[in-house]
């Protein structure tokens, strides 16, 4: 692949209608996945819009949106002027700009909110931001019901082989999750694929470098340079040289419970202080805590949340790790492959009309679900990720307990493993191949035989 390569965004729908009706959009998501590209691609007089009734990508002429002009602040001039005289940098805008990394100049939420009040004008400001602004109250108050919030993710499995195959354009695994449930299908087992996605990751800048090597030194440069630039922008940090440490470390508990103490017992910090620092790194999209799912009168669920680090490509280079040694090392695999499938599950979620939370379930007496999804109507399905390209009945039992404990909102479940074939385990279980997350379902064929 080349640098010339444009992945197509699912995502740019939804920008497009955001658009249409909001004076101000935000485009929010780490740094180097896509955002400006994204920007700029869309807000130009020819866009690439999938046609999914004939499932390629069309280039359409959208005279909305005509002649944006583009300026970032990570160019050091055009953040000083903006820094000096927010108000006067604002009102001498043209009527429809692109504003990259907004976060880099916090003042301009305020003034661009009074702009907006003065002239209320739909797709006026298109704004782009490495810093999760839900998490900054000042700043997601300062344009709240002017503002919509378009996320941003690294590449889904799904755009890199909607990329490829003009024929896999929608997989539409979270529909049939919800919906009428999986086919009987046949796939092709991933095996040593499945760790080779694993370990490149999603963002798109490592799809130009041809070995594993090159891909980790991108990975480290990045995080270091996310830790040096953006939270010193964010907040006054006294042990700077601590904090990839501290990604390092958030990396070995990926896929696992959030343990605030552990990972605090290898610094000389308090553990709130380390709290502080991993919800530092968490605006900036390194690292993701996934919230326990709870009931009413549920008094014996595990309360905490799992850690997530945001990409697998990154946590494998943070921890040193390759396509071999994770063949090697079957448990830090299993945790990868929770990191990597509930990250595809996110991407996916974030293009799709319903919206939808992300849980984990646990209980104490040992019962779990690796991924809980409960959508906006009520509707609650479960994930349960496995590594082995086999799955048995035993497997299903968080499931089967989520069921119990949801009732008529339970949806569907589901154990996603490496395996050849989507199979039912009964009503509302399957067991469906992790390739479902970004293929389209392969009818098995059958074979008469010579007593037929």
């Amino acid at each position: 692949m080349t640098k010339s390569t444009l992945y197509p965004r699912s995502i740019q729908r939804r920008l497009v209608e955001a658009l249409q009706d909001s004076p101000v959009v935000l485009i929010h998501g780490p740094r180097q996945c896509g955002k400006s590209t994204l920007a700029q691609v869309t807000c130009t007089p020819t866009n690439f819009l999938r046609d999914s009734a004939n499932s390629v990508w069309q280039s359409q002429s959208i005279e909305h949106f005509r002649d944006y002009s583009y300026f970032t602040f990570d160019d050091p001039v055009t953040r000083e002027s903006a820094q000096r005289d927010p108000i006067g940098f604002v009102d001498s805008l043209p009527d429809r700009v692109i504003l990259d990394e907004i976060q880099r100049v916090h003042d301009l939420f305020e003034v661009i909110k009074m702009s907006v009040d003065r002239k209320r004008v739909p797709g006026r400001f298109l704004l782009t931001g490495s810093t999760n602004v839900l998490l900054i109250p000042q700043l997601s108050e300062s344009l709240a019901g002017r503002m919509e919030i378009v996320p941003l993710f690294p590449l889904a499995q799904y755009e890199l082989s909607s990329n490829s195959d003009p024929s896999c354009l929608d997989a539409g695994f979270l529909v049939n999750l919800f919906g009428t449930g999986f086919s009987t299908c046949r796939f092709n087992r991933l095996g040593k694929e499945l760790i080779e996605r694993i370990v490149t990751g999603g963002y798109p800048a490592v799809f130009d470098r041809p070995t594993e090597r090159r891909k980790a030194d991108w990975y480290q440069n990045y995080a270091e340079a996310l830790v040096q630039q953006d939270i010193r922008d964010l907040s006054q940090v006294q042990s700077f040289d601590m904090l990839p440490k501290l990604l390092r470390a958030a990396a070995t508990q990926t896929g696992q419970i959030y343990n605030l103490s552990k990972l605090a017992s290898p610094f000389r910090l308090s553990r709130p202080t380390i709290g502080d620092y991993i919800t530092l790194l968490g605006r900036i999209f390194l690292v993701e805590q996934l919230p326990a799912w709870h009931g009413n009168r549920l008094k014996r669920l595990v309360k905490s949340p799992k850690l997530h680090i945001a990409d697998t490509g990154l946590a494998n280079a943070l921890l040193g790790t390759d396509t071999a040694a994770l063949e090697r090392d079957r448990i830090l695999l299993g945790h990868l492959l929770e990191t990597f499938v509930y990250q595809e599950l996110r991407k996916q979620a974030s293009w799709q009309e319903m919206q939808t939370e992300f849980f984990h379930f646990r209980d104490k007496d040992g019962y779990e679900t690796d991924i809980v999804i409960q959508q906006s109507s009520g509707s609650v399905a479960g994930v349960e990720v496995k590594a082995s390209a086999t799955v048995k009945w035993e497997d299903f039992r968080g499931l089967r307990k989520l069921q119990k404990l949801v009732g008529d909102r339970f949806v569907r479940g589901v154990v996603l493993y490496d395996g050849d074939a989507s199979l039912p385990f009964g009503k509302h279980f399957h067991a469906v191949p992790i390739s479902r997350l970004w293929k389209t379902d392969q009818p098995i064929q059958t074979h008469k035989t010579g007593d037929d």
